[in-house]
């Protein structure tokens, strides 16, 4: 039996090479990655980690190095299920959601790549094995992009090889967005899937007002039209809107998915492996949305999620996301004719240039 031996925790600030928007947190010029290794007496090391849109990474990190240690090491490895639910309670009256919920999510991830790499297999047939491709779109950060540079940036993104683009919207007026969305449906052409992001902006009226101005363009889904909190707002929207809602990011527990998902609120859950507590309960949402035949898409963290969606017999959207660590791993996610290749290198097969993440360190 391999116990945990430590965990060690990094922070790290990446500056961004241009300034991204949406109608929530405005611009943002770099973004926080707080890593999680988990290493087992046998010498083998597991890697997870969470991000931030740069604040509060400070309190994740310390609750990896300093608040889990106590509770995980010593345990078994294996028995992960044990080890969230000991992290979850263990910190919960401080818990339940925020940097500890990111915490537990790193360390999860963690914990998921050494077993899987322990059984020398893919993390995406460790748990399951659909199939290694997952249809995969651009996401994009890019509330204030002028429309030329929004049009360049698709064109750059079809060329990468992806088939389905999302844009954001939220602007001030309604109209605006009306025009950007027409515009890159006349550019993208009928039959490419175009996702629109509204970042929580809207009350439900005001997003029912928008999903019937949108309606004609023929979106895939609109994401988070309100509050993450308003399951009845959301579901409102969904029904009164006149097209799908993909919404979930910022929800922290399977209960949150359950509310959601039971309430009639949602077309598309969207957990993020980092913040909804890792892979063991993302895989329970997958499982969840499943059996409200209910497609699951993801959030954020393409690196790792895409093994997940891959695993999921629902998986139907990953997002390739705009904090992309390209320049910090040594294989960035292979996209292919509108399809992400989950690969086969054992555990998750993210591997970080430590080396250079040194150079951005935080602390």
């Amino acid at each position: 039996m391999a116990c945990i031996d430590r965990i060690l925790s990094g922070w790290y600030r990446i500056d961004l090479p241009q300034v991204l928007t949406d109608a929530t947190h405005g611009e943002m010029r770099g973004f926080e990655i707080v890593t999680a290794r988990v290493f087992d007496t046998e010498g083998a090391e597991g890697v997870g980690y969470t991000f931030t849109c740069g604040r509060n990474g400070g309190a994740i990190h310390d609750l990896i190095g300093r608040e889990i240690p106590e509770l995980a090491v010593g345990e078994d490895a294996d028995r992960i299920e044990r080890i969230w639910e000991k992290l979850w309670w263990g910190l919960h009256y401080g818990g339940r959601g925020g940097p500890t919920g990111l915490a537990i999510s790193a360390v999860d991830i963690a914990l998921w790549d050494l077993k899987a790499k322990r059984a020398a297999q893919p993390l995406w047939r460790y748990l399951g094995g659909r199939g290694p491709t997952v249809s995969c779109y651009a996401g994009g950060i890019d509330l204030e992009m002028p429309i030329d540079d929004l049009l360049r940036q698709t064109d750059d993104n079809l060329a990468k090889g992806f088939r389905a683009i999302k844009m954001k919207v939220g602007r001030p007026k309604l109209s605006e967005d009306v025009s950007r969305v027409a515009a890159m449906r006349g550019h993208l052409g009928a039959d490419t899937p175009l996702m629109l992001d509204a970042n929580m902006k809207w009350t439900p009226d005001q997003a029912i007002r928008a999903a019937r101005a949108f309606a004609p363009y023929d979106p895939t889904w609109l994401e988070e039209p309100v509050a993450p909190e308003d399951v009845a707002g959301c579901a409102r929207v969904l029904r009164d809107g006149g097209v799908a809602v993909a919404t979930g990011e910022n929800l922290r527990s399977l209960g949150d998915f359950r509310q959601l998902i039971a309430s009639d609120a949602v077309s598309f859950p969207e957990p993020d492996v980092t913040n909804c507590g890792g892979v063991t309960p993302f895989m329970k949402v997958a499982h969840l949305a499943e059996a409200f035949n209910l497609p699951v898409t993801s959030h954020g963290a393409h690196d790792i999620t895409v093994h997940l969606l891959a695993a999921a017999p629902n998986g139907r959207f990953l997002e390739a996301h705009g904090f992309g660590l390209d320049a910090y791993i040594e294989h960035p996610l292979e996209i292919r004719d509108g399809l992400a290749i989950a690969p086969e290198r054992p555990g998750h097969g993210m591997a970080f240039d430590w080396a250079r993440l040194e150079t951005v360190k935080a602390n």
